[in-house]
């Protein structure tokens, strides 16, 4: 019994956990060369995307009080994206170097050894999550359907970009590899 236990874990393991890491470090990786911010800003910026995408299509299915307390719920889950952002914006000075590089990989090998269980929880929750969820009430069957929507766009991507190996902070800069490669 064990053995099969192991083997399935093994096998989750390979092909479902591993490259979704390695599609999330290469995620990163693209979100640092094309606007060279730090890596820690694209779960943020990804959440506010989503939450925006709700705002709008709360604004057309819903009126009045119901739209209203979207919109507050909505405004609730992006404050801590938005804070993040914030304090982001104001620590300007400081780019992502070499010290913020070690602590997010130092950060992401963490995570990936012990959030194992935690990361294929949550990403079969969020596949399961639009199946189980019904409601009767039109109002609230528009609340659990955007509240779905949203876990199963932010949720597993979370789980992942914390655990991934973040881009190196001169990766693709052309001054550094300019420097070492001639001809």
């Amino acid at each position: 019994m064990q053995s099969g236990t192991r083997i399935g874990m093994d096998w989750i393991n390979r092909y479902i956990d591993q490259p979704l890491l390695h599609g999330a470090a290469g995620l990163l990786r693209s979100w640092h060369l094309r606007t060279r911010q730090p890596p820690e800003l694209l779960e943020p910026v990804w959440n506010l995307v989503v939450l925006s995408f709700l705002l709008i299509a709360s604004g057309q299915v819903m009126a009045g009080k119901p739209f209203a307390l979207s919109v507050a719920a909505l405004l609730m889950l992006a404050l801590p994206s938005g804070r993040k952002l914030l304090s982001a914006v104001k620590a300007r000075g400081s780019s992502y170097g070499a010290r913020q590089y070690k602590s997010l990989r130092a950060q992401a090998i963490a995570k990936r050894e012990a959030e194992w269980s935690v990361r294929i929880i949550v990403l079969f929750a969020s596949a399961c999550l639009p199946f189980i969820a019904r409601i009767d009430e039109p109002v609230g069957a528009y609340f659990m359907l955007g509240a779905s929507v949203w876990f199963v766009l932010t949720g597993p991507l979370k789980a992942y970009l914390d655990a991934a190996e973040p881009p190196e902070p001169n990766e693709g800069d052309r001054m550094v590899s300019g420097a070492f490669h001639f001809g």
